[in-house]
């Protein structure tokens, strides 16, 4: 036994590799070839598309394909092929695959406030593919699932092999302040270089740290917990005021020649337009309900409920997050009735209070699954798709303390009425210059948006919490 525990731990020995990495001088533990590297992020961005929809404006994705290529000219590993990608979505987030495919949602573009800052988040993400921190994750993350597997075939106790996984993945879970700091500081390097001002990093921080704070706000108003950060650790992992994250900035600004560009005025012409908010395509949230045109439907939710918008579903939750509604839709490949569908998807498990019935012309078939874990469940059919409801109640919550409330959400989907139609079309960022004597509280007036319009306009303008725009500012507003 010993004998096989040693050998195992020699196999282990051989696939572990060190590199130097190009980006820091230092040697890397990594069990990936750059070549490897790049395959890797080729499939990943295969199922990101799957997931994220790229956004439909050439123009946009052009301009964002020049400003990231500009930055990672500079950048240590200048002789990847760089693909930048602005996602159709209103989050606020910014990610890189391994070698070189770097996105950007729509929602962070909309909060940025010029040229600069977007080539900080895009050098920032740069910064994660030259000091290659996906690569040593799953090299670390692949070491510690083989040693695992040692340790338990040496020993015999599967107990060992998953206590090391466990391990494995607390150390190795996030990129950590450490990488998030060592991006911050080589992209601060690139910007610099590629002519930016690198004081941009700092105020993409405070943008972020709006939000945070924007999201605190509104929780405590309405009594909820207070989100997690949307962001995937990029800048949120310390404040503005971060003493290390000055330092590496100022550290990046004599590698500027001259005043580093800001572009503030090109950047606002170029999201102007911009959904803000939920897209056409992936439909569109007004007040309690939801309106998709391209589908041809709409559906409202209980009021204090909140919707999610995901490319293969629409969620809604109760406030306290513990009852939801899931609808995806499914494309029918044969005919059926609406009782023979939800029959034949529930396979072995029975339906209990089965109920059909017409509703704006359409077949409907609902029921009930029981169990501990009970659900509702409810198909209406129409030519060839038919819409799917799963509806229940997390932990040890009744389905029927809230089954009227997922009848409701179920009874209210319909098609779009003539008058609808409008409602389908997004809100969208439109530029307006302040006027003298004008203020922010007069202006809000023209804005259109859920919630406090003054809150959301300063917000939108790196204004929040109670900020003061310069005279004549052009500022963004939602119409």
């Amino acid at each position: 036994m010993i004998v096989r525990c040693a050998l195992l731990l020699v196999v282990l020995w051989q696939l572990v590799g060190c590199a130097v990495n190009p980006a820091t001088g230092r040697t890397d533990f990594v069990m990936m070839s750059e070549r490897q590297e790049i395959e890797l992020g080729q499939r990943y961005s295969q199922e990101i598309l799957k997931q994220y929809p790229r956004y439909p404006d050439e123009k946009l994705q052009t301009y964002v394909q020049q400003v990231g290529e500009r930055v990672a000219r500079y950048g240590h590993r200048s002789q990847l092929q760089y693909r930048f990608t602005v996602i159709d979505s209103p989050d606020i987030n910014a990610f890189a695959l391994p070698g070189g495919h770097i996105y950007i949602h729509r929602g962070l573009m909309a909060y940025l406030g010029s040229e600069a800052e977007l080539a900080a988040v895009l050098g920032h993400e740069v910064g994660h593919v030259t000091a290659r921190h996906s690569v040593r994750q799953q090299s670390q993350s692949t070491a510690w699932n083989i040693l695992g597997q040692a340790v338990a075939v040496g020993t015999g106790v599967g107990v060992a092999g998953d206590l090391t996984n466990v391990l494995g993945g607390a150390f190795v879970s996030g990129y950590g302040r450490d990488m998030e700091l060592e991006a911050d500081g080589l992209g601060a390097q690139y910007l610099a270089r590629s002519g930016y001002d690198p004081q941009a990093m700092i105020e993409v921080v405070k943008v972020l740290k709006a939000q945070e704070d924007f999201a605190r706000d509104q929780a405590q108003a309405k009594g909820q917990e207070v989100p997690p950060s949307g962001y995937h650790g990029l800048f949120d992992t310390h404040p503005d005021n971060d003493t290390r994250l000055r330092q590496v900035v100022a550290a990046a600004s004599p590698l500027a020649s001259g005043q580093g560009e800001v572009g503030r005025d090109v950047y606002l012409r170029q999201i102007e337009g911009m959904p803000f908010g939920d897209s056409a395509a992936a439909g569109v949230r007004r007040g309690q309900r939801f309106y998709h045109g391209g589908l041809d439907f709409t559906l409202a939710f209980p009021p204090g409920w909140e919707l999610i918008n995901r490319a293969d579903a629409v969620i809604v939750h109760a406030p306290d997050q513990q009852a939801f509604v899931v609808m995806s839709l499914e494309p029918l490949a044969q005919q059926a009735t609406a009782q023979e569908y939800l029959a034949r998807r529930a396979g072995r498990q029975q339906l209990v209070q089965q109920d059909s019935f017409r509703q704006a012309g359409l077949e409907v078939a609902t029921g009930v699954v029981p169990g501990s874990a009970a659900k509702r469940v409810a198909v209406i059919m129409r030519e060839k798709q038919a819409f799917l409801f799963v509806a229940a109640v997390k932990g040890h919550g009744s389905l029927e303390s809230q089954d009227a409330q997922f009848l409701e959400v179920i009874r209210s989907f319909r098609p779009l009425q003539a008058q609808e139609r409008e409602l389908t079309e997004p809100r969208r960022l439109r530029l307006v210059q302040l006027k003298p004597g004008q203020g922010l509280e007069a202006l809000s007036g023209q804005m259109s948006v859920e919630g406090d319009p003054l809150t959301r306009l300063r917000l939108l303008n790196g204004l929040y919490p109670g900020g003061q725009p310069r005279p004549k500012a052009w500022l963004k507003m939602v119409r």
